[in-house]
């Protein structure tokens, strides 16, 4: 995949989005919520996972902090969740960890409720100096979405 296939995808869905430039990578949930001056729960991170050998995405809120790999074992019914290696996020998506965009895999996915509590969350796009911003109820509907993750 390529950012032109989520530019696309963006451009021909019927919701509104932003794609903001800036001057240098933001890595983390907590320089995400200083950059944009918003809380770190918008912020919305994306990770690739492993259960029980099928590939998925998750987009959590940032307030997490961390993923709790067996509540989403859970929720998918899974025995094992592991974070994807390096090298298995680079084959799946195409896309170096870190730069993981939050719409365009053709990956399932796993979706953070706690996102529903702001109008507009901040993720990736794929490229280190461009944050999408837009609705949770967008992005859930862009997305393959197949599980929730619950407070």
């Amino acid at each position: 995949m390529s950012n032109s296939v989520q530019i696309q995808l963006l451009e021909q869905s019927p919701h509104e989005y932003e794609l903001i430039e800036h001057p240098y990578p933001i890595k983390t949930a907590l320089q995400g919520a200083e950059y944009f001056k918003i809380e770190v729960g918008q912020t919305a991170p994306t990770l690739i996972i492993k259960a029980d050998n099928k590939f998925h995405a998750v987009i959590f809120s940032g307030s997490r902090k961390q993923l709790d790999l067996q509540g989403v074992a859970s929720v998918l019914g899974c025995d094992k969740v592991t974070l994807a290696s390096k090298t298995e996020v680079w084959q799946v998506t195409g896309f170096p960890v870190g730069n993981i965009p939050m719409v365009g895999l053709s990956l399932p996915c796993v979706f953070d409720k706690k996102l529903f509590t702001y109008p507009f969350v901040f993720g990736g796009t794929g490229n280190p100096n461009i944050t999408l911003k837009i609705s949770p109820s967008a992005l859930q509907q862009l997305n393959n979405v197949v599980a929730y993750i619950d407070s």
